[in-house]
Formats: C-alpha cells, structure tokens, sequence
C-alpha cells in the first residue's frame, strides 16, 4: 500500500487560532507576508487566524514552520544576553511592524507596557498603566508584551521538561479531578463577572443573565474542545457575547427594551452612552476598557484587523468624551482609559445584575436540552421517513399521460338542443297537423 506524499504534512500540529495570530504578529509579519509564502489569499490567513478553517497538506506543514515560535536561547548564548543587558527579566522586543496601507493609525488609544490584568478577573481588577504611551506605540507595547509573555511561558515550559525526573507528570484524572469539576471551578471564577460585562453589552439583565447560561451549557457540551483551548474564559465570553448580540432578541417581547437606566445621574450619562454607540464599538470598547484585554486580543475576539479594532476604540472614545464631561476633563489617553474603566466597573457592580444559577443547575440544562434537541431531531426523521414510506405506497407505479385540454373545431353544429326549423320544415309541420288523425285515404287503383 502506497503512502500519500502529504500524509506527514496533514499531521503537522498546529496552536489554537487566537495563538497563531499571536505567533505571526510577535515575529512582526502580516497576513499578506505570510499569505505571499504560503501561496494563498490574505483572506485565507485570517480565515485560518479566526478557526473558520485550517490548513491542509503540505500548506498545513509550511504555515506551521512560518509562524512556529523562535527556539530558546543555548546556555552560552543566555551568558552573553545577561552581560549584555543586565536588566533582569528584559526581553528584547520584536522589530516594529509595518503599518498596512490605506489604513489610519490609532494615535489617541490609551496603552499600557505592562500586562493588563487576566479576562477572568473581569470589572473587578484595576488594570496597571504606565504614562505617556498612546497610539501606535500603545499597539506596539502590547504586542512586545504578549511576545514576551509567550516567550517566558514556552521557557517555563522546556525548563520544565528538562529538569524532570523521567516520571510521567500527574493527570488531573489520577487525583480525582474529573471534568465537572473543571467545569465549575471555570464557572464559579468567570460567571459572576461574565454576567455583569454582559449587562454593559445589552442594557438587560435578564439576557444578560440567559446569555451566560446559554455560553456555558454549550462550553460543557462542547467541554473537550474548551478544556484544551489556550484561554477558557475566553471563548466563554465569546459565545455569551456573540449570544447577547444576536438580533434575533429584538422579536422577543421582554427583550425588546433595554432596561431602565441607573438613578445617579453620571452613571445614567454612561448607562446611555454605551447603549447609543453600534454593537460592534460597544463590544471592542467592553474588550479593551472593561475587560482589560490588549488590542491584537481585542481585535481577534472581533474577528478584526488590530488598525480596525483601534478606529473602532477611538470612534468610542470620542463618542463617550462628548457625552461625559469627566472624561473630557482628563489630562491624558492614558488618566481617560483608566478613568474609564472605573467607570465601566463601577456601573456593573452598582446595579443589582442577577447573579447566575448553580454550576450543576447549568450542567443539568445543558444536558437537558442536548437530549431534548436529539429526541426532536430523531422524531424528525422519523416523521420525514412515515411520509417518504406514504408516498411511496400511494404513488402510481407507471406513466399516465394527462388529458389534453379541449380545442374548438371549426365548421361543425354545436351539439345538444333542437335546431331552427327551415321555411320547408315549417310548411311540412302545418301540413301534416291539418290533416286527420288517421292519415289520408288510401288510394285505391281503379280496375282496368
């Protein structure tokens, strides 16, 4: 048996579609760099950066050598980089990426060269800024931070694998940890601070609170492939988000109106504010003010380019400054992001959000409903199978031509009812009603 040439490239490993997108911007190329190497279309790289699709074959192999990570430094060369630059814990950043043409860059978005705080800490967690970065430098700071993040992970991760004994490292399985249990201790960190976010996107606490729910039934129904993924809260909070901001919700009669907007007035101001800005501007603002993510994060949970995702944060900023004096007040980008994210913290937890149900509540719902689609899908086919079977019996089994529709021919009398008498049909009618009722005489011929 022959082996296809590309069977070893369709087995390349490859990280999750968030990692790769982190991966290509920390070596500071572009979709259309990587896209021209490959041999395919930019559109086609953002497909595969969002997990719409992955590659195949030997573009599989190809994309995975591009954006595989730089290998760790030998213990010579480690030496000579602490020499170099005593700096503990300094990492060198990565070369500037170009900006893309056409595209304006954000020179008011507020950044910071620390880490922002983790997603799973939600409104609740102050995030650390550092003063006079704004704009590009902004973007370019945390993408050397998220560079740097990866690299000391993946140095963890080596060391670690050097300096182990030979035992094989302990499965959650073996200490009695099974997946509930995950399950819930994701839920009990993520859910309380998920719902309030999820209250700023819509303006009402009941979606807000059925959107969390329905984001975590499918996670538990999907728990395989959420248990692996690089961040859990986030694709969590990406399915409540993307639930929440379904249009569908405006048919609903209890959803069609947002809420009534808080007493304070400042936070009404604000309440109103978020409410009037497009969804797509409301939910990049939450990502990178509220939340705390950076803005390639930002921009890949939108399913958008970084310039994009930075236009959209300015068009929010400038939206909110003209409505908030408090935020116009603010010596800088940097004093008016973290402003604003105490502001936005302040609004979820003043409100009384509706705190979601129990972790096992949701589990048995989830399952629940898993088992109600399948009985109504097999009920389903059952029924399309009964009609298919009822055709089948009451259909004739052989050709009958139809009946071909009536012409009129010329020429001929129409049928039914007496005709017209002539003017010799007449005379013979009178003729025979005056004579007797017996005829007339029979002539007799007279003997010769």
């Amino acid at each position: 048996m022959t082996r296809s040439t590309t069977a070893g490239a369709a087995a390349e490993p490859l990280p999750s579609p968030k990692e790769r997108r982190r991966l290509r911007e920390a070596k500071a190329l572009s979709e259309e760099q990587v896209a021209e190497a490959v041999g395919v279309t930019r559109a086609t790289v953002r497909s595969w950066e969002t997990g719409r699709t992955s590659p195949r074959g030997r573009k599989r192999a190809l994309y995975a050598r591009i954006i595989a990570p730089e290998p760790p430094e030998t213990g010579a060369e480690a030496a000579v980089q602490a020499v170099v630059a005593p700096e503990a814990g300094a990492v060198a950043a990565k070369p500037e990426a170009e900006p893309v043409a056409g595209e304006a860059k954000p020179e008011a978005v507020a950044g910071e060269a620390t880490p922002r705080p983790e997603p799973e800490q939600g409104l609740s967690a102050p995030r650390p800024a550092q003063a006079g970065t704004t704009g590009v430098e902004a973007a370019e700071a945390e993408e050397a931070t998220g560079a740097e993040a990866g690299a000391e992970e993946a140095g963890a991760e080596e060391a670690g694998a050097e300096e182990g004994t030979g035992a094989a490292p302990e499965h959650p399985g073996e200490r009695g940890f099974t997946p509930a249990d995950a399950f819930d201790a994701l839920y009990a960190r993520t859910a309380p601070d998920l719902v309030r976010q999820t209250y700023l996107l819509t303006g009402r606490r009941a979606l807000a609170r059925e959107s969390v729910e329905r984001a975590f039934q499918l996670a538990w129904h999907r728990w395989p492939e959420v248990a692996v993924d690089r961040d859990p809260a986030g694709w969590v909070r990406a399915a409540a988000y993307e639930y929440a901001m379904s249009p569908w919700h405006r048919m609903r009669r209890r959803h069609r109106h947002p809420d009534a907007p808080p007493a304070e007035p400042g936070k009404r101001a604000l309440f109103r504010a978020l409410l009037d800005l497009p969804p797509a501007y409301r939910r990049t603002l939450l990502l990178y003010e509220g939340v705390g993510l950076d803005l390639p994060e930002t921009a890949a949970e939108t399913e958008a380019s970084t310039p994009a995702a930075a236009g959209r944060l300015m068009t929010a900023h400038a939206a909110l400054t003209e409505r908030l004096p408090e935020l116009a007040e603010a010596g800088s980008p940097t004093e008016r992001s973290a402003l604003l994210h105490d502001r936005l913290d302040g609004l979820a937890r003043a409100e009384h959000v509706p705190l979601p149900p129990p972790a096992g509540a949701v589990r048995a719902g989830g399952e629940n409903r898993a088992r109600r689609w399948t009985r109504t899908a097999v009920a389903g086919v059952a029924l399309l199978m009964l009609l298919t079977g009822l055709t089948l019996h009451t259909a004739p089994t052989h050709y009958e031509p139809p009946i071909s529709p009536a012409e009129r021919v010329g020429g001929v009398p129409p049928r039914g009812g007496p005709q017209k008498l002539t003017a010799q049909d007449l005379k013979l009618q009178k003729t025979l009603r005056e004579q007797v009722a017996h005829g007339p005489e029979r002539l007799v011929p007279a003997p010769r």
